[in-house]
């Protein structure tokens, strides 16, 4: 049984986590299987977006502490990746998390190495690294403040407590909270307004837009300017404005 599933259906890929039996806790199998998924999806160019979702009651309870008590810490890390394979990978293709349950730890901070989250109404996020005089070191020291403001990201941060669907929904972190039953179709949802669009334009957006938080403005202006050079030289470029004025769906080749 794979550590990581990778599924295709048409333009949208599935990544999922498959240690039900460990909340999906990431050992090496994890870190070297979501490398291999990435590494797919983006050499695929028939892939326009992705979601992120796992098996069993919880999402992600961080690191597999029996591997790193049998010293494979290591192991947990890719050298492209970082932690799981994820949380400093370099990517170009929109990324959903689907998260049912808890997303804790090293969880929390793989939900916040995806673009988007879609999650359940039982779902909890939260740092306890502190709990066990520990520090949270795969991106959520600094992605948390990023993405519900210091003094809210503070409190999860020092006090260890767990963050609510809710309350994450309300300081922008998640997209949509809706019933456990409901996550993947509404991660589906999302992504198939993703996927209507031009899937160039789309990532080149994307590259820009994840920078906002930490880069000056005069190189956004610079980015956001070679982005657009870049794609004006594409055929969708062309493509957008003769359906508009054909009135129209526009068929998109990512080219």
């Amino acid at each position: 049984m794979a550590a990581v599933e990778l599924k295709k259906d048409g333009r949208l890929a599935i990544i999922t986590l498959n240690r039900p039996e460990a909340r999906n806790a990431v050992n090496g199998d994890v870190a070297q299987g979501m490398e291999a998924a990435l590494d797919d999806i983006e050499n695929d160019g028939d892939i326009w977006v992705t979601i992120l979702t796992a098996n069993g009651s919880a999402f992600c309870a961080g690191a597999d502490l029996k591997e790193i008590a049998a010293g494979n810490g290591a192991a947990l890390s890719t050298e492209r990746g970082g932690f799981a394979g994820l949380v400093s990978r370099e990517r170009n293709k929109p990324l959903i998390a689907a998260i049912t349950g808890s997303a804790l730890a090293g969880g929390t901070e793989i939900a916040l190495s995806c673009d988007m989250i879609v999650c359940s109404e039982e779902t909890n996020f939260g740092l306890p690294e502190v709990k066990r005089s520990l520090v949270a070191a795969a991106g959520g020291l600094f992605r948390l403040p990023r993405a519900i403001g210091m003094a809210p990201a503070l409190e999860v941060i020092l006090t260890g407590d767990p963050l609510s669907s809710e309350r994450a929904h309300q300081l922008g972190m998640v997209n949509n909270v809706v019933p456990t039953d409901q996550v993947m179709d509404e991660a589906r949802k999302l992504a198939d307004r993703i996927i209507a669009n031009a899937p160039l334009a789309v990532q080149a957006s994307r590259r820009v837009a994840t920078r906002a938080f930490m880069d000056e403005d005069a190189d956004l202006w610079k980015a956001s300017g070679k982005e657009f050079a870049g794609i004006a030289k594409t055929e969708d470029y062309n493509e957008g404005p003769k359906a508009f004025i054909e009135k129209r769906a526009p068929e998109w080749k990512g080219k």
